[in-house]
């Protein structure tokens, strides 16, 4: 019996380009999306740009620009970015749409008639110089759990924590710098500690529910607190202009909080796709609907997917997710993305490269689990796994074979062995790997239709058809050869088809297939079928276009304070340049200020610290400079710290220092620590900026 099944990935944030490390989960959901409809369910898929909050306002207003431009801008990037990835949204939508809107005032509306909705007068913080109430991110200081530097106003990113901003210590404004002021507000919450909330998200979220993953149901029972403990906290769903969303019903001058409104984007977006396609919104959301309902969304986000929009739906009147599979992130070689080494990589780069989006997708799914587990780029065993997987392997088959049957045959195919080995293979195991797609182990499906290709291979090895080709009297066995060798590939790109849409698409049209599905593993061409000329299907990845692309994605932190001096230089009155003054010499032991400005001196936040296998005094640091952007630096200050002890302060870094290569690997900039000239008093003394300095900020 056919499914009805409505499926999406989280919503990427109107604000930001799409990079490798989103299309993890994009890619994920799709594989998943293609494999049901393959096999006969109506399968809906929908996202859209997540658009409203302060981060919008404020990217829009530096640019001179309406919101509204911005995330129509940035919706067609988007868009542009997915379609070249084969990512295939049945619908892809925007959050600023009245079909959202709609839905929120109705949902807030009934969660308000619940008792589930009530006010309250609080402190918050507001940026005294931007003049405006500061969302929780934009708000950064010391963690008051665990003391991390640098964190942000509503979770800490060193142990985990989940706080108030009030809770950190020494807060300041990401906006402008400034120290936040408390001021009063009436803000709007929702009740998520009401015992009714609690008693359902138990139920929903515990183990024997299978809603989530183990490991998801084991964070949530930690942030639900043992039973008979109530850990939830009621959550404050508005925010107070200026501020780009939703006006809340009834209340001038309050707004939706992003995080209220872009889970509500779902349904906004699939509303939309019901008119297009004359579907019937309530079928897919009544409370007692037969229909399935699947999130695909990245750990980060479970907190707000598992506990926030189950509780609001279900206290709304709607249906609960069947499923929320969360998935992990994205390092690359080891480590995560950075602009500076060029693996902080955009999707539009990856294709103005030249790369193949389906060489991603096949990396990907040959390394995704049903796991919350992150996985790995490394871009070298990516260039040897596709060369050999894909084309060494699976097109080698067709490229091996094809030829003959449309030089010899006249393009048609004899019949085939149905009791060949291979072919059977197949066959028996085509049932296992749908299931292994069902169940989002792609890596595992990966690697069982490898050592199928490698029996298909081991076929056409044996009968090797290209020295068939050249013995008189034997035009049948090569036939007959050619035509197993092409059902085989056949089968293959069946199980293929979820990962390599176009592959797949151009193997039905140079074998003459109607679109293939999961039944088509069951069959085999039948003889005198017809295929037309073979064109070669994929090329082998060019490890040239790799570092061409870690190339194009590098950014420097030089140039980012070039760029801060040519912006001020505009900024300033132009007048007729004076004309430039040497530089007083300097006295012995001294140096000039042009001296000490060719030392480019960073704040550093360390990100994570360890010791070095077979070093005596060196400990490695991962340093966080700002934007996104990480160092690598080995510091000789083993004898004075514990590793685990470093980790989450600010430093000072001398970020330009020529890169060094050492025994234990490349050291990208040195830290600065004081000891003792003479030698003989011990201690080595990192330094430590005043709070409120930010990764990345210059020291001058």
């Amino acid at each position: 019996m056919s499914r009805k099944i409505l499926v999406t990935s989280a919503l990427p944030y109107a604000n930001g380009a799409i990079h490798l490390g989103h299309l993890v989960e994009y890619i994920q959901t799709d594989i998943w999306v293609r494999s049901q409809k393959m096999a006969g369910n109506e399968c809906w898929y929908v996202c859209a740009d997540d658009t409203h909050g302060t981060p919008i306002m404020l990217r829009a207003e530096k640019e001179g620009i309406t919101p509204e431009q911005l995330i129509a801008r940035v919706h067609g990037e988007h868009a542009r970015d997915f379609a070249g990835f084969l990512v295939g949204f049945d619908n892809y939508y925007s959050t600023h749409s009245d079909e959202t809107r709609d839905c929120a005032n109705d949902i807030y509306r009934k969660l308000r008639a619940a008792g589930l909705i009530e006010t309250r007068t609080i402190e918050q913080y507001y940026d005294p110089v931007k003049q405006l109430f500061l969302p929780d991110r934009f708000i950064k200081g010391e963690c008051p759990k665990c003391h991390a530097k640098d964190q942000y106003g509503d979770n800490c990113e060193a142990c985990g924590a989940a706080y108030a901003p009030t809770d950190l210590i020494e807060p300041y404004s990401a906006v402008s710098g400034a120290k936040p002021e408390l001021r009063s507000s009436e803000h709007y919450f929702f009740k998520l500690s009401d015992p009714r909330c609690e008693a359902f998200l138990r139920r929903y979220t515990g183990r024997d529910n299978g809603v989530l993953q183990s490991e998801a149901a084991n964070k949530m029972q930690e942030w639900l607190g043992a039973p008979g403990e109530n850990k939830l906290t009621d959550w404050d769903i508005s925010r107070d202009a200026p501020y780009f969303g939703f006006e809340i019903p009834d209340a001038p001058g309050k707004y939706f909080y992003v995080w209220l409104d872009a889970p509500i984007g779902y349904m906004g977006s699939f509303k939309n796709l019901c008119a297009k396609q004359g579907l019937d919104f309530d079928e897919y959301f009544r409370p007692d609907s037969t229909t399935e309902l699947y999130h695909f969304i990245g750990k980060d986000i479970l907190y707000f997917h598992a506990l926030f929009w189950p509780a609001e739906l279900a206290h709304a009147g709607f249906r609960t997710p069947t499923r929320i599979f969360a998935h992990g992130f994205l390092t690359v070689d080891g480590a995560k993305m950075s602009k500076s080494r060029g693996t902080f990589i955009t999707a539009e780069s990856y294709l103005n490269t030249g790369l193949n989006p389906e060489w991603l997708r096949y990396y990907y799914a040959a390394k995704l689990s049903a796991s919350m587990e992150d996985i790995d780029l490394n871009l070298e065993d990516f260039c040897a796994r596709v060369n050999s997987d894909l084309v060494g392997k699976y097109v080698n088959i067709a490229s091996r074979s094809a030829g003959f049957i449309s030089k010899r045959f006249n393009g048609q195919l004899a019949p085939a062995d149905a009791e060949l080995p291979a072919i059977k293979a197949i066959q028996e195991a085509a049932g296992r790997i749908v299931e292994l797609y069902e169940a989002r182990e792609y890596g595992k499906a990966v690697r069982e239709i490898m050592a199928l290709t490698d029996g298909a291979n081991q076929y056409v090895d044996s009968v090797k058809p290209w020295e068939l080709a050249k013995q008189p009297g034997r035009e049948v066995e090569l036939h007959a050869a050619c035509s197993n060798a092409l059902n085989l590939f056949r089968l293959l790109t069946v199980l293929l088809k979820p990962i390599l849409p176009v592959v797949a698409a151009k193997v039905e049209q140079f074998m003459n297939l109607a679109p293939l599905a999961w039944a088509d593993a069951g069959t085999l061409l039948a003889a005198g079928h017809a295929i037309n000329a073979y064109e070669h299907l994929m090329t082998r990845v060019d490890p040239k276009l790799i570092d061409k692309l870690v190339e194009a994605n590098k950014e420097s932190l030089a140039p980012a304070a070039e760029t801060a001096a040519v912006d001020s230089k505009k900024a300033a009155k132009t007048e007729k340049p004076a004309a430039p003054k040497e530089a007083a010499p300097a006295a012995d032991g001294l140096c000039t200020i042009d001296d000490f400005m060719k030392v480019d001196l960073r704040i550093a936040r360390i990100a994570n610290a360890e010791h070095v296998e077979g070093a005596d005094k060196l400990v490695r640091l991962t340093l966080d400079v700002g934007d996104d952007q990480t160092r690598n630096v080995f510091a000789g200050i083993k004898a004075a710290y514990d590793p685990a002890q470093l980790v989450g302060r600010l430093t000072v870094m001398v970020a330009n220092l020529a890169p060094r290569k050492m025994k234990f690997g490349l050291s990208e900039g040195m830290v600065l620590a004081a000891s003792n000239v003479d030698g003989k008093t011990p201690g080595i003394y990192l330094l430590s900026p005043d709070s409120g300095a930010v990764p990345g900020m210059r020291v001058k």
